[in-house]
């Protein structure tokens, strides 16, 4: 059985998320109303507790020259799942894997190379260990965002979102369910553009509301709980959907 949290443990645990290294327990302390020295002996506990396990960096191979990241979906027979996603993170090159509760594809790891040998070779080693590699594919990025629900009620809250996809060149399709209380809720599409709230490159393809599927015209007004197709012929930038969520208080 877990361990269970207050309000004050979530609280530390959101602002870790954000930035382990910049965060000031004078100020989740002073949030909260308690002295930091809670705080400290909060975070105390929730290492103790193997809640809080590290403080990793952030940080994006690619950015460097010639090296790659890949990941690699392997099967593990269950009994020996533990012990071999152990050994997989022995091997050099190997900086992360995941251990997932499925028959198969059931470790996920994340491999870093100075080129495509330097991957085969990782490869080899991970299959002599007994994995089975399902797939692989290049990572061409990571993204990471704390849980909102432990953070403070000022923070922002995005939509749901329930699909995303890349297509053809830069385009994507992000589907969502717009939040309670989302600033673009009772405007028309043709307002939402003409306020910013959603980009020129971007276009409503699809709205569903109360399990009917609405054609969307300039004149179409958002509600809350409308589940929207957006359509972007450019990479959707980090807040794009900013307006569908629930915003600060």
């Amino acid at each position: 059985m877990g361990h269970r949290i207050d309000e004050i443990d979530k609280r530390i645990l959101y602002y870790f998320a954000v930035d382990a290294r910049n965060t000031a327990t004078s100020d989740i302390a002073e949030e909260m109303g308690v002295t930091p020295a809670t705080i400290r002996n909060r975070i105390d506990q929730l290492e103790e507790r193997g809640i809080l396990r590290g403080y990793l960096a952030d940080i994006d191979y690619k950015s460097i020259g010639g090296y790659i990241t890949y990941l690699f979906r392997c099967t593990a027979p269950i009994p020996k799942r533990t012990r071999l996603a152990q050994s997989a993170l022995d091997v050099s090159g190997v900086v992360g894997v995941q251990e997932l509760m499925s028959g198969s594809a059931n470790l996920l790891v994340t491999v870093v190379g100075a080129d495509t040998d330097d991957i085969n070779h990782i490869a080899e080693t991970i299959a002599d260990l007994g994995l089975t590699i399902e797939d692989e594919s290049v990572v061409q990025g990571e993204y990471y965002r704390p849980y909102d629900p432990f953070g403070p009620e000022t923070v922002p809250k995005g939509p749901s979102l329930t699909d995303f996809m890349s297509l053809t060149g830069d385009a994507e399709v992000a589907e969502f369910t717009v939040s309670e209380g989302a600033e673009i809720a009772g405007k028309t599409i043709e307002r939402a553009v003409a306020d910013g709230q959603i980009s020129r490159e971007a276009h409503v393809v699809g709205v569903e509301r109360d399990g009917d599927v609405l054609t969307p015209k300039g004149e179409t007004t958002f509600q809350a709980g409308d589940v929207v197709s957006l359509l972007s012929t450019a990479p959707f930038e980090k807040d794009s959907l900013e307006a569908f969520g629930t915003p600060a208080e």
